[in-house]
């Protein structure tokens, strides 16, 4: 999904929190937000369903990432995630703005 997507889905979430329809429902957090327009991932922390938050990544692919890590030791570069089977170019594309290494 987008991120104008996600944020158009957020705002409406918002909007629709104020109705009556829909009352004790809490707005979306700042937190909850941030996470989904694009925080940062460290892929030397990250677990599966954090790395499931990456464009293109379902729990497969977060699978093989994590028993990488698990088999070569923490990542050096945020790039060395190419070095996984399944992380292709446009994948890497996708999502390197987000991708850390710490």
């Amino acid at each position: 999904m987008s991120h104008r997507r996600v944020l158009t889905v957020l705002l409406a979430a918002i909007a629709l929190s104020s109705s009556p329809a829909v009352a004790g429902v809490a707005p979306p957090t700042a937190v909850a937000v941030a996470a989904a327009v694009g925080a940062k991932i460290n892929i030397n922390t990250a677990d599966v369903n954090e790395l499931m938050k990456l464009a293109g990544v379902g729990r497969s692919l977060a699978e093989k990432i994590v028993q990488y890590r698990d088999a070569n030791g923490p990542f050096k570069a945020a790039t060395d995630l190419r070095k996984v089977e399944g992380v292709g170019p446009s994948l890497w594309q996708k999502n390197r703005a987000r991708i850390v290494v710490k």
